[in-house]
Parts: C-alpha cells; sequence; structure tokens
C-alpha cells in the first residue's frame, strides 16, 4: 500500500513541485504585508495625534472638494489608533480610498499595494497572469489552482508514506538530524518537517482552492450547509486583491468637483452623530466605518478577522434604524470571513500568523528537498547499475 502512495506521491510532486513552491513562498510573504506597508511608508500612515478628530462629514467633504469628476466619497472608515491615518473610500475604481489625516484633514495620499508585495501576489495567485474574467479562467490562475489540488493529494499521500509503526519510530521520524551529513537533515526537513506543518499546509491549500473554482467552493460552501449565492468567478471570501489597486485614480482636483461636494454636504449631516453612537456602543472597537445610511463596526478580537456588526442610520439625524450583528449575518459571510483568516492565519492573532508563515516556508521547502532527494536515488542507482555491469 505504501508502495503505490509512494508512486502517486512522486508522480504529482515532480510535476507541480515548482508551482508549489512559489504559491507557499509568496504566500509566506504576504502574511505580513499590512504590517510591513505601514513600517515601510509611515508618512503616509501614520499622523500626530492633536486633540479631537474633525468631524467624519468634513473630512468627507474636504476629500470631496479635491476629486475629479464622477468620483465621489462614499464612506469614511475610522482607527480607533490615534496615532493612524484614516481612510476615505472613494466610488471608483473598486477598492479606492484615500489617507486623510484625521486631526487636519490633509490628503496625505492613496491606499495602494507596495510594488513588491503587488508582483509577490500576482505571482501567488495568477502566475503573473490575470485573474479572468466572466466565465473564463485565465491559464495562470487554472494552473495555480491544480497545483493546489494536487498539493493535498501529495500531503495525503505524505502521511501516509510517512506513517511509523511503533513509538520508537514514530519519535525519530519527527527528528531533523543536523549532524549527519546532507542527506539526512535535508531528508529530516521534508519528512518530518512536512509533519509539523502537515496541518497548517492543508488548512491553505483547503482554504485557497475556493479562490480558484466554483465548483470547489460550492462543494466546499455545502459541507458547512451554506449556499453560494450571487458570487462571481471570483468569489469565496477574497483576498483583499483589489487592495490599493488602482486605488486614487481619481484623486485630483475636477472641475465640477466642489459642486459634487457642496450637494453632498447635506446628506453627511448625520455621519457623525452616527460615529459618536457607535463609539458609545462599542466601546472595544477597532475600526469604525460609516457611509451613506450605512456602518460597520470591527473589532481588534481572534477569530473571524472580517467580523463586523452592521447598522443602519438616518443620513439626515444620524440616529441608529436597524442593527445587524455578526452572529445574525449570513451563514455565507460569516463562512467567507473564516476562509479568508484561516488562510492568512490571523484567526488566532500574532502567534498563529507567525506559525502560518513558517509553516508556508516548510511547504515551500518541500517539493526543493523533494527534487533533491529524488534527484540523489537516480544518482545513486545508474551508479550501481554501472558497478553490477563493470562485474
Amino acid at each position: 500500500m505504501k508502495a503505490f502512495f509512494h508512486r502517486i506521491h512522486l508522480w504529482l510532486a515532480v510535476p507541480f513541485g515548482l508551482i508549489i513552491a512559489v504559491t507557499c513562498f509568496t504566500g509566506a510573504l504576504l502574511v505580513f504585508e499590512e504590517e510591513i506597508t505601514h513600517s515601510v511608508r509611515r508618512d503616509l500612515y501614520t499622523v500626530e495625534a492633536a486633540g479631537e478628530p474633525l468631524p467624519v462629514g468634513e473630512l468627507a467633504d474636504r476629500v470631496a472638494a479635491t476629486l475629479a469628476d464622477g468620483v465621489s466619497v462614499t464612506g469614511v472608515t475610522a482607527c480607533a489608533d490615534p496615532d493612524r491615518a484614516w481612510e476615505v473610500n472613494l466610488s471608483r475604481p473598486r477598492h479606492a480610498a484615500v489617507l486623510v489625516d484625521p486631526y487636519t484633514g490633509e490628503v496625505k495620499g492613496r491606499v495602494e499595494r507596495l510594488p513588491f508585495f503587488a508582483t509577490v501576489f500576482r505571482l501567488h495567485r495568477w502566475l503573473f497572469d490575470s485573474m479572468g474574467s466572466g466565465s473564463g479562467m485565465s491559464v495562470g490562475r487554472l494552473l495555480v489552482g491544480i497545483s493546489t489540488l494536487m498539493f493535498v493529494v501529495v500531503l495525503v499521500s505524505g502521511i501516509i508514506i510517512w506513517a511509523p509503526r511503533t513509538v520508537k519510530a514514530l519519535r525519530n521520524s519527527l527528528k531533523i538530524a543536523v549532524r549527519r551529513g546532507w542527506r539526512s537533515f535535508w531528508y529530516g526537513l521534508h519528512a518530518a518537517g512536512g509533519m509539523y506543518a502537515m496541518v497548517f499546509l492543508l488548512a491553505l491549500a483547503l482554504t485557497g482552492l475556493t479562490w480558484s473554482f466554483t465548483w470547489y467552493r460550492t462543494g466546499f460552501y455545502k459541507v458547512f450547509g451554506v449556499e453560494v449565492v450571487g458570487q462571481g468567478q471570483g468569489g469565496g471570501a477574497g483576498t483583499g486583491q483589489g487592495h490599493g489597486q488602482g486605488a486614487g485614480q481619481g484623486y485630483g482636483h475636477g472641475r465640477g468637483a466642489a459642486a459634487v461636494a457642496d450637494a453632498a454636504t447635506v446628506t453627511r449631516a448625520g455621519w457623525q452623530q452616527a460615529f459618536d453612537t457607535l463609539k458609545q456602543a462599542a466601546p472595544d472597537w477597532n475600526r469604525i466605518t460609516v457611509s451613506e445610511g450605512k456602518a460597520t463596526v470591527s473589532r481588534d478580537r481572534l477569530g473571524n478577522r472580517r467580523a463586523v456588526d452592521s447598522y443602519a442610520f438616518d443620513p439626515a439625524s444620524g440616529l441608529l434604524t436597524g442593527v445587524t450583528p455578526y452572529h445574525e449575518s449570513s451563514d455565507a459571510s460569516r463562512l467567507g470571513g473564516w476562509i479568508y483568516s484561516i488562510h492568512v492565519g490571523s484567526w488566532g492573532g500574532t502567534v498563529t500568523r507567525v506559525l502560518t508563515c513558517l509553516a508556508a516556508l516548510l511547504g515551500a521547502s518541500l517539493p526543493l528537498t523533494g527534487y533533491y532527494l529524488w534527484i540523489r536515488r537516480l544518482v545513486v542507482r545508474r551508479r550501481n547499475r554501472k558497478l553490477v555491469s563493470a562485474r
């Protein structure tokens, strides 16, 4: 039985190993993208706290006065951290937003991925190809999806091959020898290292597939008793792939921008009242987003990173008219949030993110160490055949 699974393990790992290694390595790089971006671009994301922030509606109006024709403010996202810039969301392009100093109203710049992480993300998701549109699927996305699916089979077959028969063998199989030569080290890293990262790697692969194949996503949701409704091919929980890409392209002075801002000022009269009410109702808030008659509150808590409480309010008066707590949100929304949180490792805070990063790095090493062991075995076999022939 083990011989059969060993063949499966080898036949799938050899052709798909390089793509698996690239996907795992780039995934590890993306785990701490937010922290690295904020550190590198402190000029954009960091502000000097000075008293109370300006009213939410006023911040929106100030940004609206700088926008080009056809672009409008759709909401303001406030951060509980007093030293962090706030985001003003724009109507287009998709996911567009600008960063604003909440104390002075200064527009600091647009929200966008660092070029390095934008490149890493394209490599991680589509091998530098595109996502594809409509019913079509790009070649890069298809290759990543197939490789990830094969990775699941490789991992499961690896468990069967590795499974020891005795307790003593189990102890030895979980050791990575560092003083017995390179072959022993690479073998230990491949076998034992793979077992240490197995749970995380399976979780990453199984959740990642929801962004690759519609049929898989539908089946995955059905396993948890959830129907997928109205999701396009990109579907799933989303990965923030549009984060900052093209954000603020409409940013700049336009001839009709002032008129648009004046017309919208009346409708933002209640934004500050709603914002103040939500801060009092949720003292442990982390981010509050206020838009036209709608608001969301997220808390800095473990679990679903996308868990938010949703509110409705009267845009003129700011009085709350409805609330949908996170636990009452749709099953699809909650499951999608969990898929995303598990895939990026954020469900358990910094600890699980570090473990996810390490597991992804180990996952990237598995095909490389596997290639080394496989090629070395071929070389040894050829050498032995020559010795036998010489005799």
